[in-house]
């Protein structure tokens, strides 16, 4: 009873597990402690785990390899592309910076051969524009529209010296960058200057700029060629009108020749050696027209003198009959200086009945001058003489009633109207 109710103070008492190994009449028993029963179960589960944890891994390596494989090859092949793309783009600024170079070389050869051949135009334009100034430069007949825009002379032969050019030059090396070979009439017409504009755009507005300042002294030089020729067939069909409509010789057959053929367009060079050629040809002609035309007797013997007595029939002075007079008499005093009124030869210096003391010239092409009534004579014959040469001095020796210069003109031994000739001469003085 006392046990009883002790266990039911107390409670069952937990007794430990025991293991009891019968063999025979061999009993062992083992008493098993908590402690010892999870270590053991927790070793056999770890062992249960790390057999199928082995077993995952030997089922699934291979693929796992070869996932692991092709992550490395992706991630390889991506490094290589990479580094391709770096390798072309390395590649494609190189070949950009050798072609803008050669580009570069190209323009800037392009630009020193078109300056260069300014500059021998220039050679062999100076010459030629001081012959047309002084030959045609200030004819009247010169386009009035042309006269009236400033002197291009200056620009067509002074703007392509050789330190300008080399100026040039040493710009476009300063400034160099990416372009074309296009001619420069293709070149890009960009001229005003962009905050972002790269070397290229920059250089490429530069060649432009040049360019067009070579084009525009390329112009003014055809221009200014072509007014000068211009210049020179007017002076010249002026003259030769001027000649014709007073009966006079003109050898020259400027102008008349007709012409025509198929239109062939010309490049800039051609044209200029074709205007060369034109304005050389047209100066040739107006200065062989000037020659022939200053050889003939167009002065006024005694400017600024009244005439007292014209060429014609008249009341002779004397016997008061009507008579043929062979010339025009000026109003001289005694002593004035007689100056012969084209260059010639002296054929005839001494007295001569009626003439009195008188100098004949001999003017060429059958034309000749006669100076009568002269007081004093101051040439040979045979001398040669310039226009405006003195021959002697006016007075009244011979058939004379006072003192007056007696002048006359004939051609081929024929007396002509001098007034013909100074009407002539008044018209072509400003060409001559």
């Amino acid at each position: 009873m006392k046990a009883t109710g002790q266990s039911a103070v107390f409670g069952r008492r937990k007794e430990p597990h025991t293991i009891i190994i019968a063999r025979g009449n061999e009993i062992r028993h083992f008493t098993i402690r908590p402690w010892l029963a999870a270590f053991v179960g927790s070793a056999l589960a770890a062992i249960a785990i790390g057999y199928l944890l082995a077993t995952s891994y030997l089922v699934l390596r291979d693929d796992l390899i070869g996932a692991t494989t092709a992550r490395q090859a992706r991630m390889q092949q991506a490094y290589e592309d990479r580094i391709s793309a770096l390798r072309a783009q390395v590649d494609r600024i190189t070949s950009r910076q050798l072609l803008d170079q050669q580009l570069m070389e190209t323009k800037v050869s392009e630009l020193l051969e078109r300056q260069s051949q300014l500059s021998q135009r220039h050679g062999r334009l100076g010459p030629l524009l001081e012959r047309a100034e002084n030959e045609v430069g200030t004819a009247p007949a010169e386009d009035p529209a042309a006269a009236g825009k400033p002197d291009k002379r200056a620009e067509v032969t002074g703007s392509i010296n050789p330190p300008a050019r080399n100026y040039a030059v040493a710009s476009l090396s300063a400034d160099l960058g990416a372009g074309d070979t296009r001619p420069f009439s293709l070149w890009s017409t960009r001229s005003d200057p962009l905050p972002n504009d790269s070397a290229a755009d920059r250089a490429d507005k530069l060649f432009v700029s040049i360019n067009q300042s070579l084009k525009s002294i390329e112009s003014d030089q055809l221009t200014r060629i072509r007014t000068l020729a211009d210049n020179a067939y007017k002076n010249a069909d002026a003259i030769t009108q001027a000649l014709e409509a007073a009966g006079l010789p003109v050898a020259s057959d400027f102008g008349k020749s007709d012409v025509g053929g198929p239109l062939i367009p010309l490049d800039s060079s051609m044209i200029f050696d074709s205007k060369v050629k034109e304005l050389d040809e047209a100066l040739d002609a107006l200065d062989q027209l000037k020659k022939e035309a200053r050889q003939l007797p167009l002065t006024n013997p005694a400017p600024g003198h009244p005439v007292t007595s014209p060429f014609g029939v008249r009341t002779d002075p004397i016997l008061g009959t009507a008579a043929l007079h062979s010339g025009m008499d000026f109003r001289a005093p005694i002593g004035m200086a007689a100056k012969v009124t084209a260059p010639g030869v002296v054929t005839k210096a001494g007295w001569n009945g009626g003439y009195g003391r008188m100098v004949e010239v001999d003017h060429g092409n059958g034309f000749a001058t006669r100076y009568g009534h002269l007081s004093e004579i101051d040439v040979t014959v045979g001398e040669k003489l310039d226009a405006g040469a003195v021959i002697g001095k006016t007075g009244s020796s011979g058939r004379s009633t006072g003192p007056h210069l007696h002048y006359e003109v004939r051609h081929n031994g024929e007396a002509i109207d001098p007034l013909r000739f100074l009407t002539v001469g008044k018209k072509v003085a400003q060409y001559l």
